[in-house]
């Protein structure tokens, strides 16, 4: 590919790994950072803080082309992705495949220096992220196989830190999964229409009418797992006001997805991104106080 192709093609190339839409790498972000934190008790590294965030960044980016590959035909018959670049004809598969490669190959390059845990975590996290996207077509509520792709950087980050994947790791992957399954449900609820014609699966269809309470009970896993984090490590004041904060951003898109209007369950997914910030602040503050 000579260089004008590429300067002709980057804006697409930057839209099928949605550059313009960030909201996704800081999800990913939020749980990689309480990782980071709570296992080098407040004190990572500039370089370590770097590499995540970086990596998270890339890894998201390569998960959007993969996604997009994997669902090229399903998109174009749901209105809110079928402009997509590679849905709309105006990149070729390949293309896509191509650059999701390049990116994971970066973000590979990126953990070198790294120890030898957090190398082979990488692989697993690389595997459960490019087989996400085909998930589903099998599995009924495929945000929870997410959840375990979008909170890899968690064991990660213990790895990087502590050279071992302890419990509290594991807990923390596990309220991610919750999360994601809330957020993602969320999401799920303004397509829900597109994907019954369709014929694919989501948790927002599985769960039916129930898909609120679903969600809301979702949130409520999370803060008791991170509670009971909270007890288990002694934090104080801080973090517990952060928890409270998180509790609000969850009470606030209950508000918005009961009535099931896309738009606003649209807005309740975006949100996340301050439900999941203002728990690492209270994370965060509780080691600086």
């Amino acid at each position: 590919m000579n260089s004008a192709f590429l300067a002709a093609r980057l804006p697409l190339y930057l839209r099928l790994i949605r550059m313009d839409k960030p909201i996704g790498s800081l999800l990913l972000l939020w749980p990689t950072l309480n990782a980071l934190w709570i296992a080098s008790q407040g004190r990572p590294s500039l370089s370590l803080i770097a590499i995540f965030v970086v990596g998270t960044v890339l890894m998201r980016s390569a998960g959007c082309a993969i996604n997009d590959y994997a669902d090229r035909d399903f998109d174009l018959h749901v209105k809110r992705t079928a402009a997509r670049p590679l849905t709309s004809g105006r990149i070729h598969a390949w293309e896509a495949v191509v650059i999701a490669l390049v990116l994971a190959f970066a973000a590979f390059l990126l953990i070198q220096p790294l120890n030898g845990l957090t190398k082979w975590l990488s692989v697993v996290a690389l595997f459960v992220a490019g087989t996400y996207p085909f998930m589903k077509r099998f599995f009924a509520i495929p945000q929870a196989y997410l959840g375990i792709a979008f909170g890899f950087g968690i064991p990660m980050g213990f790895a990087a830190v502590q050279e071992t994947v302890p419990v509290i790791a594991w807990v923390m992957l596990v309220a991610n999964v919750f999360w994601s399954v809330a957020y993602d449900t969320e999401y799920a609820m303004v397509d829900r229409e597109d994907d019954v014609k369709i014929g694919i699966r989501t948790s927002a269809l599985t769960f039916g009418r129930y898909d609120v309470l679903a969600v809301m009970l979702c949130y409520a896993a999370v803060f008791v797992i991170y509670a009971g984090i909270g007890v288990a490590l002694h934090f104080t004041l801080p973090f517990w006001l952060g928890l409270a904060g998180a509790i609000a951003c969850a009470i606030a898109h209950y508000r918005m997805i009961r009535t099931r209007d896309p738009a606003r369950c649209f807005a309740a997914f975006l949100h996340n991104n301050w439900l999941g910030g203002i728990l690492f602040v209270g994370i965060a503050a509780q080691y600086w106080y």
